[in-house]
């Protein structure tokens, strides 16, 4: 029990907990979008490109959700706008925006002293830092994202699964994912003082993709999903906190780990899953086979 009760004498650990709750659950639920319409390059693009708002707010001493809301805002509308060009591909338009973007925030910040300190925190989060101010801001931003899903949810399934069935139904597609890249711009970038730069796509990824392993219906691969990412983020939290590691980093690789498990044992999409299935068509075959023989020496 004093491994579970001893972090939580702590109030930094406290804050981290709850933050590392709402968070995993705000991820949990957007990520499942972002795994159904393979977003995942747009979320990476989205969590390097906002890297320069980050750094300009910190330089200014401000909340580093500001800036990284500005270029999370305007990332998602550039891509949103660029896509829709026919000379220039999705991937190139976003591979082109998000490169310039990182790298303008790494000059930003090279012309500051303590240069190498503070791209670490910036880079990998710092859950263990994250005041109660923090965590409200979070909570409000998660609450706000949600509600937005939870209303428009059917269009935007339909939007993900059928993107021609709901423009013949007379739904605005691109309008709806604008709508999706800005929610998951918001996601990104309330989960960077969590994990960080570098890491935050995993956690919009990793637990929905295992819950889709688990599961073919939506409603319940959301539900696993929040799940599986409250679970990474609580477990990886005690972990970094008893074997003194980075907490964004220990975090993610529960995640992976999870991951990892549903890969495996999945029930019906699982790796030993797949196998069983393979054996028991090899010895349908088999049997079959045998008796195919039979009827023919008999037949003779």
């Amino acid at each position: 029990m004093s491994w579970l009760t001893e972090p939580l004498q702590y109030g930094f650990m406290q804050r981290a907990l709850l933050e590392v709750l709402i968070i995993g659950a705000l991820c949990g639920l957007v990520g499942c979008f972002v795994v159904l319409r393979g977003l995942a390059f747009i979320g990476d693009a989205l969590a390097h490109a906002v890297f320069p708002g980050v750094v300009l707010s910190y330089l200014a001493g401000q909340s580093i959700l500001v800036g990284a809301f500005g270029f999370g805002t305007l990332t998602a509308l550039g891509i949103g706008v660029l896509a829709r060009s026919r000379r220039v591909s999705e991937d190139s338009a976003i591979g082109v925006i998000f490169a310039a973007f990182f790298a303008l925030g790494v000059v930003i910040l090279s012309r500051q002293g303590g240069f190498r300190r503070d791209l670490g925190s910036l880079l990998f989060g710092n859950i263990l830092g994250v005041s109660s101010q923090d965590v409200l801001v979070t909570a409000v931003i998660a609450a706000v994202v949600a509600a937005v899903m939870v209303v428009l949810m059917k269009e935007l399934t339909l939007a993900a699964f059928d993107p021609v069935m709901a423009r013949t139904l007379g739904y605005p597609v691109f309008a709806l994912d604008l709508l999706l890249l800005l929610l998951v711009a918001a996601t990104i970038v309330v989960s960077l003082q969590t994990v960080g730069n570098i890491l935050v796509l995993a956690l919009v990824v990793t637990p929905p993709a295992a819950a889709r392993l688990l599961t073919d219906r939506l409603l319940r691969m959301i539900w696993l999903s929040v799940l599986l990412a409250a679970v990474s983020g609580v477990g990886g939290l005690y972990l970094s906190y008893h074997a003194g590691t980075a907490a964004g980093a220990t975090i993610v690789l529960t995640a992976t780990g999870l991951f990892l498990v549903s890969l495996v044992f999945a029930p019906n999409h699982g790796l030993v899953a797949a196998w069983l299935h393979r054996r028991r068509g090899m010895h349908h075959a088999h049997h079959y086979h045998a008796a195919g023989e039979e009827h023919h020496v008999h037949g003779r």
